[in-house]
């Protein structure tokens, strides 16, 4: 079986045979949770596939907002990655140092909020290109400007306003990327929160059983469709995921959107929002 919609993901060969290609820009999402204790700019600045460009989610965000790495307004994001010399005529391939695809597939699922299609993930991330002794540089890119104009898509996102309603009309079935520890309220989270637990319906696919730990490639689609058949989930039912920040949310989407499953959107508050009100019900 083959991916419904397999242009969500290029493989490192794809991208190495088209790294000199007019159109194509390379783009390095990593991020990293402070207890991982890497830094990712540093990271980069040591070595990052040739050309590519570093795109930070927490800067490219509403800085303003109390909650991590939270979407920026259209007129931010364009002009950021303007300045990283993405525009609406490039086919965007992003990468990150995990492999797991969770910051990667986060940048992936930006661009698509604000409405460039033509953007895919690297599978198996960095680590894949180093193990294949693939070339690396060490040299920052000189980008040039280029032209992105940004069209909202709201039905790829959900706020807290959504997700109360959802409590009552359940017109979407909620999923919850974590651990399932964290999910069930047994462990406290990463980033400290008033509230441990999930929301109340919601069902657990951690994004962790999506990714080959081996390789960090994304399982093939008769296994992802096992996966999400497990969770009892309906490819023609509306879909909103959440997770600890609203990253790892979006390597379920990303797995969802290769499966050609169309209703899918991801809940960018997540559990830092969620779990810190006490105007939110929760389960354990």
């Amino acid at each position: 079986m083959s991916y419904p919609n397999p242009d969500a993901l290029v493989s490192t060969e794809w991208l190495a045979s088209h790294l000199s290609a007019p159109d194509v820009r390379v783009v390095d999402a990593s991020w990293y949770t402070p207890a991982q204790n890497r830094n990712a700019r540093e990271e980069y600045d040591a070595e990052h596939i040739p050309g590519a460009v570093f795109f930070d989610i927490d800067e490219i965000a509403d800085t303003d907002s109390t909650l991590p790495h939270m979407l920026p307004a259209p007129e931010k994001f364009s002009s950021k990655v303007r300045k990283l010399g993405l525009g609406n005529g490039n086919k965007i391939v992003i990468y990150d140092g995990s492999g797991f695809t969770s910051a990667a597939a986060r940048a992936w699922w930006m661009f698509r909020t604000f409405g460039h299609r033509d953007v895919s993930v690297l599978d198996g991330g960095f680590p894949k290109w180093l193990r294949e002794g693939l070339p690396v540089e060490d040299l920052p890119p000189v980008p040039r400007t280029r032209h992105f104009i940004s069209h909202y898509n709201h039905l790829l996102v959900r706020d807290l306003d959504h997700m109360k309603a959802n409590l009552e009309n359940k017109r979407e079935l909620v999923l919850d990327a974590r651990a399932p520890a964290r999910f069930k309220g047994e462990a406290a989270e990463p980033r400290p929160t008033k509230h441990q637990g999930h929301i109340p319906g919601s069902v657990n696919v951690p994004f962790t059983d999506l990714i080959d730990e081996k390789t960090r490639c994304m399982l093939p689609a008769d296994q992802l469709k096992a996966r999400f058949d497990a969770a009892g989930i309906d490819a023609k039912q509306p879909v909103a995921i959440s997770c600890g920040s609203g990253v790892t949310a979006c390597t379920v989407a990303l797995a969802l959107n290769l499966l050609g499953h169309e209703n899918v959107a991801v809940y960018d508050g997540s559990w830092a929002e969620w779990g810190n009100r006490d105007d939110t019900p929760i389960e354990k």
